[in-house]
């Protein structure tokens, strides 16, 4: 398969083939991201990307699993994304799933054509909600309020689009503005209701502005019980049922994962524990986490 330049998927996405429909991300602007910052973004034309369907049929066979690259896909015109999925569909007849990162800002744009995308086959979306918190989310240059990113999410959710909801512990520092954040981030999953709560831990990334804010000490790092904390809160501040918490994230010191609410007290019980013992032994090590 053909690229151009790095690409990243969610690890849900490890058995999916990837095909890559636009270059980059549409916003690029957020101060913690890297992923995207040695690309300008543009749409790939269709021509390369049916050719890109014909070499995965050639290569693969067949696929269960498609993910949609880079950045947020959904950017792309309606018109241009219906023809993708179609032509998907009609390639591998075994095709059950077609899942893409998706802005808040293009999502919110798409408006009732999410349904119609949720028609032709778009079935998951992984929208990276970060933060609940207005501060949090303006902050690391999100682009959108968090009034803004529920409505997004909603609206994912009412188009029957499997919604996995990102967010980042530890994004917003230490003290008060971290346990802000995390009650803000509770609250913001309960309204909007995702099948997936897909937590990752905030590790700075050389380049961006926010590993130079933390260099200089203007954005402090809260240490690995401090992200436990965080995690501890919204475990406690989630309503909803049946809501999937993934935390078997790289990037996160203690992988934890379960359903809200049936797991909750076994969860609760876990992250609990280490924040008792405040046994580092117990943690991901530095050098074994990732992004």
């Amino acid at each position: 398969m053909r690229y151009e330049g790095q690409i990243f998927r969610p690890f849900s996405e490890a058995n999916s083939y990837l095909l890559q429909c636009t270059v980059g991300c549409s916003h690029n602007k957020c101060t913690f991201c890297g992923m995207y910052k040695d690309k300008r973004y543009r749409v790939r034309s269709m021509d390369e990307i049916m050719e890109d369907i014909r070499m995965a049929k050639a290569h693969y066979g067949d696929v269960e699993k498609v993910f949609l690259c880079d950045g947020d896909a959904i950017a792309m015109e309606t018109d241009a994304l219906l023809e993708i999925l179609s032509a998907l569909y009609r390639t591998f007849p075994s095709l059950r799933h077609v899942g893409s990162y998706v802005g808040p800002q293009s999502t919110l744009a798409k408006g009732d054509d999410l349904s119609v995308l949720r028609g032709a086959g778009l079935t998951k979306a992984y929208l990276g909600v970060e933060s609940g918190d207005d501060q949090v989310l303006a902050a690391v240059k999100k682009g959108v309020t968090a009034d803004e990113m529920l409505e997004a999410g909603q609206r994912l959710v009412k188009a029957d689009i499997n919604l996995s909801s990102m967010v980042l512990l530890g994004i917003a520092g230490t003290g008060e503005a971290a346990r802000r954040h995390a009650q803000a981030t509770a609250e913001i999953t309960n309204l909007m209701k995702p099948r997936y709560l897909a937590a990752l831990t905030y590790t700075p990334v050389p380049g961006t502005a926010l590993f130079n804010a933390c260099e200089k000490g203007t954005h402090l790092l809260p240490d690995p019980f401090e992200t436990l904390e965080e995690m501890k809160t919204i475990f406690e501040n989630i309503t909803i049922d049946k809501l999937k918490f993934v935390g078997a994230h790289a990037s996160n010191y203690l992988p934890v994962s379960g359903e809200l609410q049936k797991d909750r007290a076994k969860m609760l019980a876990t992250v609990n524990e280490i924040l008792e013992t405040k046994d580092s032994g117990a943690l991901r090590s530095e050098a074994a986490r990732g992004l």
